[in-house]
């Protein structure tokens, strides 16, 4: 089972986008998005909405099972 971390990391290499360039296209720093990949952080869901509509995805999909936050 994939969490935040995972998930983020692999829709963004699968849009082929550096993790600054995701971090532009959702207005959120490149640390922040090094950090919830690196599984250091989770997110809010202000910030999940963010990395969801940058992303191309759903908001859901970067939740986990129960609907929580990934960690």
């Amino acid at each position: 089972m994939d969490n935040l971390a995972d998930r983020v990391k692999r829709l963004r290499g699968d849009a082929g986008i550096t993790q600054t360039e995701l971090a532009i296209l959702a207005s959120i720093s490149r640390r922040t998005v090094a950090r919830i990949e690196a599984g250091w952080t989770g997110a809010n869901r202000s910030t999940i909405r963010l990395l969801a509509q940058a992303l191309g995805v759903t908001p859901e999909e970067l939740l986990d099972d129960n609907g929580e936050e990934a960690a």
